[in-house]
């Protein structure tokens, strides 16, 4: 009834008075029979032992389900039923059990996934000759401000390293690499103020700076200089010096960079300095630890400044033979008066000497104290020409057990333009890559500041094959800037030369591939728009090679070399992939790109020669019968579709095609295929392993 309704438990009859409480709308009355217990009033002590009575009844509780709202003593006696008890104690298990497998295979993916790609390995880097880049304040001369209003330049490009030449406090004999100041930057290129806000805007867009290091030698109006020639104790020992004769000023047959001696004269401390470039930019002696000392300090300035990495610059002469011994002539019969330039001697006391790599590892140590900061790693990168000796630039990379350089610069293929042709290609990337030590990266230079640049070198009918190769290989690209473009040297006269190389012979200028970038077709291609000065000519094909014309252009080497970063950058094949070269004639050169696991894949063919060509591939098993060109230096060949037995290139054409395979030629061709560290794609999941 409504007023109330009665319990029988355990024989006793409980009053409730259900208008004390609210009705429980999940509860269901048992309508099998008809309430026929009456009230029956209870004294109070009777009452309360009534109520504390356990529901473990005598006669079965016959709700038919519990209800929201029950009390403890009713849902005690549901929970304790196995349908229950049962579902709750699978749920447990069942939550237990998926939490341990999640925790198994987090563990199981963080063991077995590789590396992670560190920023310098995802991006080219790019190059800035500073004097040449951008001009911000008139003079004629390129500047730091210069470099801030064109960083939208490296967005576009999907660039994400710059690499600034020297722009240190200098006298400029040697444009930046006689360093007077290593802590100032020179007034030329603008303050310290102007670098802060560069490096904090270019970090604001995720761009990384490298720094150029100079840690040979610094300029004869350095203060340490200054200190040494006066005999000031402390600094005594900073230079390399060596008693000889005023008249004579050769203690040996030492020569320089830049030809003669190697040894110049110095009247106030009355003997001879040591420099192996020019005779104002005197060597240190970094034999002496209070100068390791100062190189270190010079280190942590620039990395407390925020800088991502340094290039170090001339790391084979660092040190040099203290017996100070002539070196043997590559001619003994010569007559020794006649040894003039470098290559007329074995430099086997002036370069790559002892204790040269654990110096370098020792700045390596300095500098990983700042990469401990997740996403800050710093990049260390050597320079060094040992030409033929190709085994002492592979010493630069780490080791497993020993950090040195990521890599050191690969300037082999600087030669390319010797002998333009399929086969020289191979040969030249074949011998980075089987000289490179196990998990290592690569590393492609084709110009320089102070090498030609490749469109003159090569020609200009080979740049954008020349990108195409630099973009599809393993490893991380330099790019020289203005090559985006497909800019040339400029020709000079004796009366232009700027370059202290070129100042007897204009034909060892490096001036020619310093000319100012090319932004637009206006006034001073944009270098300069506001007076008419230029510190170099600028090059007369301006007009149409400019970084404004070619934005607008789909066909043009900027929006080539746009793409194929881009796709780079996105695809893995390209950027961590297996390099498998799979054909190479007098002509052209071919090669595969491919991920273990990944059906994708990408086939580069690069027609080297002047005439056009036709190659057939119908023994590459991997490949599919017919195949689609994604990406060709002629753009009107984009999309074509040709029979892998008859695949034409025109004259200087590069082909990248993308084809779908699950066999992979890396699988039974071991000894035609590179890979720095190998992984595997699960394509099912899309996850990336070690395998």
């Amino acid at each position: 009834n409504r007023s109330g309704t009665a319990v029988r438990t355990l024989g006793c009859i409980i009053s409730i008075d259900m208008d004390l409480g609210t009705r429980n709308a999940g509860f269901q009355e048992d309508k099998s029979e008809e309430p026929t217990a009456q009230i029956t009033k209870f004294d109070s002590e009777e009452k309360s032992d009534a109520m504390s009575l356990k529901l473990d009844t005598v006669e079965e509780y016959n709700q038919i389900k519990p209800y929201a709202g029950m009390p403890k003593e009713v849902l005690l006696l549901y929970s304790s039923q196995a349908r229950y008890k049962v579902p709750r104690e699978i749920l447990f298990w069942l939550t237990v059990a998926c939490t341990l497998a999640l925790v198994a295979l987090t563990i199981t993916v963080i063991a077995l996934s590789p590396r992670c790609l560190s920023w310098w390995q995802m991006s080219p880097v790019y190059q800035i000759y500073p004097r040449s880049f951008k001009d911000s304040d008139g003079d004629g001369v390129g500047d730091l401000k210069g470099i801030l209003e064109q960083l939208d330049h490296f967005d576009y490009l999907n660039i994400k390293a710059v690499w600034i030449s020297p722009f240190y406090r200098s006298p400029m004999k040697d444009f930046g690499y006689d360093v007077e100041d290593f802590r100032d930057i020179d007034p030329l290129f603008g303050t310290m103020q102007d670098f802060e806000e560069l490096l904090a805007e270019m970090h604001k867009r995720d761009l990384k700076l490298i720094m150029d290091f100079i840690p040979n030698h610094t300029s004869d109006k350095h203060r340490w200089f200054n200190l040494s020639r006066s005999g000031d104790p402390q600094y005594r020992d900073y230079y390399v010096w060596t008693d000889c004769n005023a008249s004579n000023p050769k203690p040996n047959n030492w020569v320089s960079i830049f030809g003669n001696s190697s040894w110049s004269y110095d009247k106030v401390r009355g003997q001879c300095y040591y420099h192996q470039f020019l005779k104002e930019q005197p060597d240190l002696n970094l034999r002496n630890p209070h100068v390791r000392k100062e190189i270190s300090d010079l280190i942590h300035f620039w990395l407390e400044k925020g800088v991502d990495g340094f290039r170090m610059d001339a790391v084979k002469h660092i040190f040099e033979a203290e017996h100070l011994r002539d070196e043997p002539q590559v001619d003994p019969d010569k007559p020794p008066e006649e040894i003039t330039t470098e290559w007329d001697l074995h430099h086997d006391y002036t370069t790559t000497q002892v204790g040269l790599h654990d110096l370098l590892r020792e700045w390596r140590a300095e500098m990983d104290i700042y990469s401990r900061e997740p996403g800050r790693y710093r990049f260390l990168v050597t320079e060094s020409y040992d030409y033929h000796e190709i085994e002492k630039t592979m010493m630069y990379y780490s080791t497993p057990l020993v950090k040195e350089g990521d890599f050191p610069f690969n300037f082999y293929l600087l030669d390319l333009p010797q002998n333009t042709s399929g086969l020289w290609a191979k040969h030249l990337i074949d011998l980075w890559m089987s000289n490179m030590p196990n998990g290592q990266w690569a590393n492609w230079v084709v110009g320089n500041h102070d090498r030609l640049r490749i469109g003159t070198s090569a020609g200009p009918s080979f740049i954008r094959t020349i990108n195409m190769m630099l973009l599809s290989l393993p490893g991380t690209v330099t790019t020289y800037y203005g090559e985006e473009i497909g800019m040339q040297n400029i020709n000079i006269t004796q009366d232009q030369v700027q370059d202290p190389a070129g100042r007897y012979n204009v034909s060892l200028s490096r001036d020619p591939q310093r000319s100012p970038m090319q932004w637009s077709d206006d006034m001073n291609a944009g270098f300069n728009p506001k007076t008419n000065l230029t510190w170099l000519p600028i090059h007369p094909d301006y007009k149409t090679v400019n970084v404004e014309a070619q934005m607008n252009d789909a066909s043009s080497v900027l929006a080539q070399y746009r793409y194929l970063n881009i796709l780079r950058e996105s695809e893995m094949p390209l950027h961590r992939g297996w390099f498998c070269h799979v054909h190479a004639d007098a002509r052209v050169f071919s090669y595969l790109r491919e991920l273990d696991g990944l059906s994708r894949a990408f086939l580069v063919v690069l027609n080297f020669d002047n005439e056009p060509a036709v190659t057939d591939l119908s023994s590459i098993m991997e490949l599919p019968s017919q195949v689609n060109v994604l990406v060709s230096t002629v753009h009107t060949n984009k999309g074509k579709s040709m029979p892998k037995s008859q695949i034409q290139t025109e004259a200087g054409e590069g082909l990248l095609i993308q084809f779908s395979s699950n066999m992979k030629f890396n699988h039974n061709h071991k000894e035609q295929c590179y890979i720095s560290e190998k992984a595997c794609y699960l394509e099912a999941m899309g996850i990336l392993y070690k395998c």
